[in-house]
Formats: C-alpha cells, structure tokens, sequence
C-alpha cells in the first residue's frame, strides 16, 4: 500500500467519523424542550384523531329529496391537517344529477331549525383574523352529485384541525360558489367531537 493510498484511506475514515458524531451533535443542540441534553429528538407525526357520524339525515326544509335520505361523515385529523368524507345515500330520485354544497358549520344539527347549525366553519373567523376569507382553504367544502341511485361521495383535506364541539354538517340547495354561498339549508348531519 502506498503512502498516497494509506493518507486516503485515513483522511475517508476521519470524515466519516466526524460525520457519524456531528449528525447527533446538531440535533442535540437544536433539542425541542423537554428533550434532555445528548438525546436525539426523531419528529414523528402527530397525534391522530377521529370523528365519525352517521344515520338518518335531518330535514330542514320538508318535502325534499332528502327526506328519508341517509349520510355518514368521517373527519380525520392528523398534525395540523384534516381530510373529511362524506358519503350519502337515499336521496330522492329526482334530485339524480343535481350538485348540492355541504359544508363543515359551527353549531350543531336540529331538525327543522337550519339555523341552529349557525355559520360555516371559517379559521379566520375562529381564529379572529381579518379580512375574513372563505374559500376551500379556511372552510370545510364538500359539495356532491347524487348518482342515478340516489348516493353521492365527496371528500376533501384542509391544513387546519377545527376545535372540538357541537357541530353539524349542513346540506344546502345548490353548488357552492366562489362566495362560499350555496342557498338555502335542506338537511343535516350531526358531528359532535370532544
């Protein structure tokens, strides 16, 4: 083995020792609190959480096609993102084709009294920020089309986890516009989480 080759093969050895030590080194110097000192702190992924309902749709205005019509909503919320499903099935026949809005609203479902559900859910309304914005961002949106059969999916995913509470998810009359407005509120689903 040559001069030049032993030199290389020590100067490899050290940067890789170095590195291997400086790795931990780093890590521990930009500890989170709580994180005692030569510990390394490996990020995991938040805490998950789960809220579920489902069962008969409340009507809120009556003679329409969600009478008798079903529903179940599943809100998984991991870190500081959110996806929410929604699936209903039952839906009168006539309204095959139609689109409706169906939002995340901040109070919760009472049968006959669509304003019980109170506003949509909005963050910066929540979280007092102004001007206020409502938009798919800052609001829980999830229109859908009822099928031939009467069924309709929607989902979506927000980065946000909405706050605990008596909570509704409210069907309404028409596709959601830019506006976040989408007419008159037909039907709800109750979704309490604590």
């Amino acid at each position: 083995m040559t001069a030049t080759t032993r030199t290389t093969l020590i100067t490899a050895a050290l940067l890789t020792a170095t590195a291997v030590l400086a790795g931990p080194v780093a890590a521990a110097q930009k500890r989170p609190p709580g994180v005692p000192e030569g510990e390394v702190s490996i990020p995991v992924a938040g805490k998950t959480d789960v809220a579920t309902s489902h069962g008969s749709l409340r009507v809120l205005k009556p003679h329409g096609p969600f009478e008798g019509a079903r529903a179940m909503v599943v809100m998984t919320s991991q870190g500081a993102r959110t996806t929410v499903r929604l699936k209903v099935t039952g839906v009168g026949r006539t309204a095959a084709g139609r689109t409706f809005g169906a939002h995340l609203h901040t109070g919760p479902c009472v049968a006959g009294n669509g304003a019980a559900a109170g506003p949509h859910y909005n963050t910066d309304v929540i979280n007092g920020h102004k001007p206020v914005r409502v938009d798919h961002e800052r609001e829980i949106w999830l229109d859908f089309t009822v099928g031939p059969s009467g069924a309709a999916t929607a989902s979506t995913a927000v980065r946000f986890v909405p706050r605990p509470g008596d909570r509704s998810i409210v069907v309404h009359e028409h596709a959601t516009d830019h506006h976040g407005t989408a007419g008159a509120r037909l039907a709800c689903l109750p979704l309490t989480w604590h």
